[in-house]
């Protein structure tokens, strides 16, 4: 577990400007701006396209048509249902049902659905062979049912996707693109002379050209502040951000609006021939949320928070008596943080100071030099034994075990405004510890180095990343250096 910072921060005035970059987009304002790249209230996603319903169906129809055409001692329930639950499965897990920004032929995706289908067959056919010999598929009649049911998946499917470029073209999807002005306008300009696509765009994010107006393109608005891109997004029913650049803060406000984030160029990354808009090629970027394993972080948090605080309450009851006697009264301090999607919580400390008021609480920086803070207050930050009741955060779904540390309201205002990556260190829980503290950062360090590791720590998200961040804070633990 970790602690704050060790000193009172610099002044707005001193703190280093989140200036233009060559080549990247940045909405930061600059030093004295009431502007800031603020989380709005997370909306519903748009519905992705394609939605998975009708690929599934497909799927299961294909198996129902090659079931069929087995002999009628074959024709049993259980099979189909073995053969369907294992391609659904399959496909699922391969990405086959996710939504996709180019809609292309089946072709693209034959070869995986193929193979996922010969899987389910065998394996079906083993399972009958062994629990039922008698209804054994021999290898005639086993590549009869997979050829029909590859041939029926690829006619069905084809049917949905030919569908589904009908109503793009017809009801295309309003778009922002995020990058500098010349090439964003550009790949507008693509966009909107092949409607193929399904992508209509509305606007470009960025800064404008240097004599203040956008280069030739679409005559499409350029967007410069997050009052602009609320509207657009709003006027527009905007459903889809391209991003030409790499701009984490940018990405997550889109993701809180429920818009589908999409990278333009980039190198190669396993991505299908078919993924390209015109040439340029595309992945979508997914939302933390959304990650696989989220429900096991969960899960890792819950099992070890509730038997870490039932093991660690003679330690709290002999802090608290501690406290009670050193400090009179109130034990426990309160203090409102931001949690994920910039939701407030009480966060719980053992008091090691009392505050004068309550605006010093919310903006002071750090009391570590106090001189009013006694001595069990001194030893309890030293070791950091001051944050033990944040486990019950921890279990009531406040936090994490592992996640960027939570900052007051006044302070994530402050440096939201300066550091264009703070606002997107919200788009995972909080936590006790995290990759910037297990690297030294904690105290009077850098706030944009902190924030670079904790968006580094949430673009590689993995639990067991999460496993060795705890136990290298265990390890931190044997050698006290809290504030």
């Amino acid at each position: 577990m970790t602690t704050e910072s060790t000193s009172v921060p610099p002044s707005p005035g001193s703190w280093p400007s989140a200036g233009h970059v060559p080549g990247r987009t940045s909405l930061a304002p600059p030093r004295g701006a009431t502007d800031r790249l603020a989380l709005p209230p997370r909306r519903r996603p748009a519905r992705g396209r394609p939605a998975a319903a009708p690929l599934v169906a497909a799927d299961v129809l294909a198996v129902l048509l090659a079931v069929c055409l087995l002999s009628a001692a074959h024709r049993r329930w259980e099979l189909g249902l073995c053969v369907v639950a294992l391609v659904v499965l399959l496909d699922g897990r391969a990405g086959l049902y996710r939504p996709v920004v180019v809609l292309t032929g089946v072709l693209d995706d034959l070869p995986a659905l193929a193979a996922r289908a010969g899987v389910a067959w065998c394996v079906t056919a083993a399972a009958v062979a062994a629990y039922a010999p008698g209804l054994a598929l021999g290898p005639l009649r086993l590549s009869a049912a997979y050829g029909a049911h590859v041939g029926a998946v690829a006619v069905l499917r084809g049917l949905v996707h030919a569908r589904r470029r009908r109503s793009a073209r017809a009801h295309p999807r309003s778009a922002l693109v995020v990058g500098g002005p010349g090439p964003a306008q550009r790949f507008a300009a693509a966009l909107a002379q092949h409607p193929e696509y399904g992508i209509r765009p509305v606007g470009i994010v960025g800064a404008r050209a240097d004599d203040g107006r956008p280069d030739d393109g679409p005559g499409l608005p350029v967007l410069t502040t997050t009052e602009e891109i609320h509207r657009a997004v709003i006027q527009n029913t905007v459903r889809d951000a391209v991003f030409l650049t790499d701009d984490d803060g940018l990405v997550t406000l889109f993701q809180q609006y429920g818009c589908t984030t999409w990278r333009i160029g980039g190198g190669p990354d396993g991505a299908a021939m078919g993924d390209h808009l015109w040439g340029y090629a595309c992945r979508r970027l997914v939302p933390a949320g959304e990650r696989r394993g989220i429900t096991a972080k969960r899960v890792l948090d819950v099992a070890l928070a509730a038997p870490a605080l039932a093991c660690a309450l003679p330690v709290l009851l002999v802090c608290a008596l501690a406290v009670r006697i050193a400090d009179g009264p109130g034990v426990l301090f309160r203090q409102e943080r931001v949690g994920q999607n910039g939701r407030l919580f009480t966060l719980l400390k053992f008091r090691t100071l009392r505050p004068a008021d309550e605006t010093e609480s919310a903006t002071r920086w750090s009391v570590a030099d106090d001189h009013r803070m006694s001595a069990v207050g001194h030893f309890l930050r030293k070791t950091s034994l001051d944050e033990l009741p944040q486990l019950w955060n921890v279990l009531r779904g406040d936090m994490s075990l592992v996640g960027p540390r939570p900052e007051r309201p006044y302070f994530v205002a402050q440096f939201s405004r300066v550091h264009a990556g703070y606002a997107a260190r919200h788009r995972m829980p909080v936590g006790l510890t995290g990759l910037a503290q297990v690297h030294g950062l904690r105290g009077d360090t850098s706030i944009e180095d902190r924030c670079r590791f904790d968006n580094h720590y949430i673009d590689h998200w993995s639990l067991w990343q999460d496993v060795c961040i705890l136990l290298r804070t265990a390890a931190g633990l044997v050698r006290p250096t809290g504030s």
